[in-house]
């Protein structure tokens, strides 16, 4: 009887307590039990709407304290929150000239210096200064544009960023120069119309800041070591010490990553648009030569992969099978994907039907799936020591979430469960855009590094006239150029 009481978190919850006042559970891990509880999961609701952007919030991000939360929006401006109380500490200009796709505090600067990348290519650094006055500069510039960028755990100073055109910086703000570190080849020429990986996301193993990966416009995530590279440019750098995909997924061209996140435990998290979210441990990685094309035993799984009356890793081998979550849509955006809880005990990702979703880490059960944008949820941050969540999408405010409700919520009936239909990997460019990657390509043709190369080899650019703009994404469009002028960028 008491087992099957055990059951409910509420009753593992007294348990928990009665387990603490006779000193067989520590101080530590009561708390690490109540902060994971699955029952504040189920009571998770909007504490309060932080309200003062003038367009998409494409990002968003705590200090180490937890008590500030930074935002950047296509509006251009990056906004300093108290989250619990959502009055405006600061608002400023980034100094950017277009859509700001990721900002951050770095470590231990006393929340006075934040470093941002966005949809002009730039990467900057903002410091706040006395009586609220700020100092920006840009430390460097990616041709076409940065979405992602990580700062090294616990160092205030060095951080990466990266962005379509393949490239990886590493900075020190304590040097004037960036380092480019390597550009993400294809794999053997495949892609042969897409020489370079567009990146989409960098994500820093907090276990060991040496190994950093990326992931972009194909199936695969690179893992890389930074203590091989040589700092005087001697080596080449570009080879990656492992590689991650799903067996059913390699040699797939129709899928691309928009989102990484590693675990404290170094599990990798990674989110393939028009397919579903992956987790993976060392174990899983495919090498420094990993395959190319799908093998007819993956091929055969991948068929029970998809049916629903076969769970995932049911009967094959959980050591090289990751973990899938399902339930979510990424076809429009470039979404995140992140970890919840204080031991990562859950995953949580957007969707493109506005809501969030919510999944155990271990077996893969959604638990809650929550309303959190009238169009897409592209965005959603852990705190960094609680049960709070922060979401944005293609609307103009932020959401935060804390688990206040009186009634644990229930799942809503009839979540769509099958697999999208891909629609390629296609972003969208406005006319200034377009001319920026038109000029990067030329410059990259004339380069001397590529000189004598086919010319074929080049990115292939299909323009296509979009008379109906109606489909906008809160990562993908400035709000000043949304025009029905904007162009289409397809790596066909």
């Amino acid at each position: 009887m008491m087992n099957k009481r055990l059951k409910t978190s509420s009753d593992k919850a007294v348990v928990n307590v009665w387990q603490r006042q006779l000193g067989e559970l520590s101080a530590r891990n009561f708390a690490h039990r109540l902060g994971g509880s699955e029952d504040l999961v189920l009571r998770l609701d909007v504490h309060r709407k932080l309200d003062k952007h003038r367009g998409c919030v494409n990002t968003v991000s705590f200090n180490a304290d937890g008590d500030i939360l930074v935002s950047g929006s296509d509006d251009r401006r990056l906004i300093l929150w108290n989250w619990e109380t959502g009055k405006v500490k600061l608002s400023f200009h980034s100094g950017h000239n277009n859509n700001v796709f990721q900002a951050k505090f770095m470590p231990y600067s006393d929340d006075r210096s934040i470093v941002t990348c966005a949809a002009d290519g730039q990467v900057r650094h903002t410091q706040i200064l006395e009586k609220g006055q700020v100092e920006s500069s840009m430390l460097a510039r990616h041709r076409g544009r940065a979405h992602k960028l990580a700062i090294e755990p616990g160092s205030p100073h060095i951080f990466y960023t990266c962005g379509e055109d393949g490239l990886v910086q590493h900075f020190d703000l304590r040097t004037g120069a960036p380092t480019k570190l390597l550009t993400c080849q294809t794999l053997d020429g495949r892609r042969s119309n897409l020489p370079v990986i567009n990146l989409n996301a960098i994500a820093i193993d907090p276990r060991n800041p040496n190994l950093f990966a990326v992931a972009g416009s194909d199936e695969y995530t690179r893992l890389f070591d930074i203590r091989k590279y040589n700092w005087d440019g001697s080596s080449d750098f570009g080879q990656p010490t492992n590689y991650f995909c799903p067996p059913h997924l390699i040699g797939n061209d129709q899928v691309g990553i928009t989102g990484l996140a590693f675990s404290e435990q170094s599990e990798l998290l990674v989110s393939y648009n028009d397919e579903f979210i992956y987790l993976f441990t060392r174990e899983m990685g495919l090498g420094p030569n990993p395959p190319i094309s799908m093998s007819s035993d993956a091929s055969e799984m991948s068929d029970d992969h998809e049916s629903e009356e076969s769970p995932s890793s049911m009967d094959t081998d959980e050591k090289t099978v990751p973990q899938v979550y399902k339930g979510h849509m990424n076809s429009q955006t470039v979404k995140g994907v992140n970890f919840f809880g204080p031991k990562c005990e859950y995953v949580v990702s957007g969707s493109d039907c506005g809501r969030i979703f919510i999944w155990k880490k271990k077996g893969g059960e959604l638990i809650r799936v929550m309303e959190g944008d009238k169009d897409v949820v592209n965005c959603i941050k852990s705190h960094p020591h609680t049960m709070v969540l922060a979401s944005s999408g293609i609307e103009n405010d932020i959401k935060m979430w804390t688990p206040k409700a009186l009634e644990r919520a229930t799942l809503p009936q009839h979540i769509e469960q099958q697999k999208p239909k891909a629609k390629g990997w296609m972003c969208r460019l406005s006319p200034q855009e377009l001319m920026l990657q038109l000029f990067s390509l030329q410059r990259r043709r004339t380069s001397p590094e590529h000189s004598g190369e086919n010319s074929s080899a080049d990115l292939e650019l299909i323009l296509t006239l979009d008379a109906n703009n109606d489909d906008s994404s809160g990562e993908e469009d400035d709000d000043d150029n949304s025009s029905q002028g904007d162009f289409l960028f397809a790596n066909l």
